[in-house]
């Protein structure tokens, strides 16, 4: 049993003038990520890996919400479709047993719908555990089982 954690970077700022990637995160946005991290060690997860897109917003996120956990930057998160995301997801290593993905809307939130369903919003911050049998590399949509979905505003 595997478990892949999809989370989207907290708030971050809209800043006139400054490019998307290098948006800051929000003060909420700093406090949400911290609660993010929080809410997935209470529920006895410890990530093996972070996948994470290299702006600004996601890495803040990811180093607020995981501060002991390896971050892997990846540039194709960034602004990836569903598709691209799961076959990054894919390549994890076998051994690992628990992996974080921190990126963007809409991919994020459209893989965890396609791997395990659910009708819930995918606001900044939100998280959505799911647990596949399968490989990493064997992984498809529809084989996954979604165990919660966290949700920094209805906390």
């Amino acid at each position: 049993m595997r478990t892949l954690i999809m989370l989207r970077h907290a708030k971050a700022a809209q800043v006139p003038g400054l490019a998307d990637h290098e948006r800051p995160l929000t003060g909420r946005g700093e406090r949400d990520a911290k609660r993010a991290g929080d809410e997935i060690r209470a529920a006895g997860l410890e990530p093996d890996m972070v996948l994470c897109s290299p702006a600004l917003r996601t890495k803040r996120t990811a180093e607020i919400a995981f501060p002991e956990v390896e971050i892997s930057y990846e540039r194709d998160i960034y602004e990836a479709y569903p598709e691209e995301l799961l076959e990054l997801v894919r390549r994890s290593d076998p051994d690992l047993g628990t992996v974080v993905l921190c990126g963007h809307n809409p991919g994020v939130h459209e893989l965890a719908l396609g791997l395990a369903g659910g009708d819930y919003v995918f606001r900044p911050g939100a998280f959505a555990v799911i647990r596949v049998e399968s490989a990493w590399a064997d992984l498809y949509p529809g084989e996954g089982r979604l165990v919660t979905h966290w949700d920094p505003k209805e906390d």
